[in-house]
């Protein structure tokens, strides 16, 4: 019988590798267009939480007071979806994983403005850390590539106020129900896509863009359920096993090997990460979540 904190590790480490193998199918998938592979991510994800939903919730599971709260949550998760999708697409895998870990950064910028907290030196020291690591990795220029290294920043942007959206949902609303309503606005928007173009996927490709949308329901009910269970410190550091992955799949599918800005700019950014959440744990507060929710 697995403890609570063992229970937590767990299943951290199955939504971490459900997003990395997520991330890797989306990648695989730029032959097919954006607006096809995020029909199949959000509906397959309707799908899931429609199983995990209260029975008694099936007929008026749309009721909520904060609609307005929820719209914002979708429109800024749909532009870090898309934002995330063009940059695995365009991007080594390990790079784009490296900058996305720089989402705690924003959110506690984000929650100056929208929470009112109160940001002291260390955690403006990791966040001038994590911003350092950022430049070394996308060397900001006016080239070709350098154009796309700005979606995962815009990632990490949209994703810091899906956080503060959903800190804020969270005392009133259930989590399927968050997620859910984020999954039906992507499937809805990826429909308005279908006049530009859908190519017919072979049965093999079918099964492959589907997994997209399973593994991104299940990687956010895993993450979910981790936090619920055990210590943020414990299961918390296990994410940056994203990068390892990213590496190994980008070196052996796609023959990407990272450079050593990308490298050294990761290290900075997964530090500065690293003394956010400790610092929020020293002064027991409420860790900003940083759930990828996609």
């Amino acid at each position: 019988m697995l403890t609570k904190n063992q229970s937590g590790f767990l299943y951290m480490f199955m939504s971490v590798c459900a997003f990395s193998f997520m991330d890797l199918i989306v990648k695989w998938s730029e032959h097919y267009p954006l607006g096809q592979v995020l029909f199949f991510r959000g509906f397959f994800g309707v799908v899931i939480y429609f199983f995990i939903m209260p029975k008694d919730r099936i007929k008026n599971f749309y009721l909520t007071k904060r609609a307005g709260l929820h719209f914002l949550r979708c429109l800024f998760g749909l532009i870090a979806l898309i934002a995330i999708f063009i940059a695995l697409r365009n991007l080594p895998l390990a790079t784009v994983v490296s900058i996305s870990f720089a989402a705690p950064i924003f959110t506690t910028i984000f929650s100056i403005f929208f929470l009112s907290e109160k940001v002291g030196f260390y955690r403006w020291l990791a966040v001038s850390i994590g911003f350092i690591g950022i430049i070394i990795i996308t060397e900001p220029g006016f080239g070709a590539l350098n154009i796309y290294y700005i979606f995962p920043i815009i990632f990490c942007l949209g994703l810091s106020y899906v956080a503060i959206a959903i800190r804020q949902l969270s005392t009133t609303e259930p989590v399927w129900l968050i997620a859910l309503n984020f999954s039906i606005v992507i499937t809805l928007a990826s429909l308005f896509t279908i006049p530009f173009g859908w190519v017919m996927p072979s049965v093999q490709d079918l099964v492959l863009l589907c997994m997209i949308g399973f593994l991104g329901g299940f990687a956010n009910l895993w993450l979910s359920q981790s936090f619920k269970l055990s210590e943020v410190s414990l299961v918390s550091p296990l994410k940056y096993l994203a990068l390892v992955f990213g590496i190994i799949f980008g070196y052996l599918i796609w023959d990407e090997i990272p450079t050593i800005k990308t490298l050294l700019g990761a290290l900075l950014v997964v530090a500065s990460s690293l003394i956010i959440l400790r610092r929020e744990i020293y002064h027991k507060k409420e860790i900003p979540s940083t759930t990828r929710h996609e």
